[in-house]
């Protein structure tokens, strides 16, 4: 799939709570999700998105490439290798223009100030170190809604008629340090028009409650990996602000 149809998998549930993005955008998504249809007005509808396009526009310029480029999507949304090499004044210059689009002034000087040495551009890492929520004030910064907002990955256990049972490990604070704790089953309705074919013993990726996609090896291997970078990231910020 190419790069709009991956971002509007995992931005379609927001849309569809209206927590981000234009209103009514859902239906934009799903066509182009499906039909490839649409794609440069899901373009549009996506970089109106309140704090995803600062994350794909500096990915993006890091390395030479546009901010759909597939790679440059994934990066943000599972993790790959465009996501190394980032560094304080980068990440600088991501909360600035998210303070344009919604995160108070307030709110970006105690990030700022609080910033780890090798920040990461991932979901996670927004989820988590600016907070669900602090761009739009749609949402409340709390650990379950982290977990909620967090790219998750889950095993497929069972997939019955519009469902899907599903083993998954869930965020946790332990000992003031953000992690993954044990996997426990849950059942999430979903769309078979979206995950044709999926079947038990496939890992999908989940976005607020949403089966967006299904991994392949590499991309849950990656999205391990990125996942527990981002939360080391944010667990040393947070303590040094003093939130953990």
């Amino acid at each position: 799939m190419n790069g709009v149809q991956l971002c509007a998998r995992f931005s379609i549930a927001t849309n569809r709570l209206n927590y981000c993005g234009p209103p009514g955008a859902e239906t934009g998504l799903a066509r182009t999700i499906l039909h490839g249809e649409e794609a440069k007005a899901t373009e549009d509808a996506l970089r109106k998105f309140e704090a995803l396009e600062p994350y794909l526009e500096a990915i993006a310029a890091k390395h030479g490439r546009e901010p759909f480029d597939p790679d440059v999507v994934e990066a943000y949304w599972i993790g790959n290798e465009l996501l190394e090499g980032f560094g304080q004044d980068d990440f600088r210059g991501i909360l600035e223009d998210l303070q344009r689009r919604g995160l108070t002034r307030g709110i970006l000087n105690r990030l700022v100030a609080g910033l780890p040495e090798r920040p990461i551009p991932h979901h996670t890492f927004h989820v988590t170190f600016v907070g669900v929520g602090a761009v739009t004030g749609k949402v409340a910064t709390t650990l379950e809604n982290m977990e909620m907002c967090r790219p998750a990955w889950a095993r497929v256990v069972e997939v019955a008629d519009g469902t899907l049972l599903v083993e998954k490990p869930s965020l946790v604070l332990d000992r003031g340090r953000l992690g993954i704790g044990a996997s426990a089953r849950a059942t999430y309705d979903f769309d078979p028009r979206f995950l044709p074919g999926v079947q038990a013993g496939d890992h999908v990726a989940l976005h607020w409650g949403w089966p967006a996609v299904v991994l392949e090896p590499t991309q849950l291997a990656r999205l391990r990996e990125y996942t527990a970078r981002a939360l080391d990231a944010s667990s040393e910020a947070l303590a040094t602000l003093g939130v953990l």
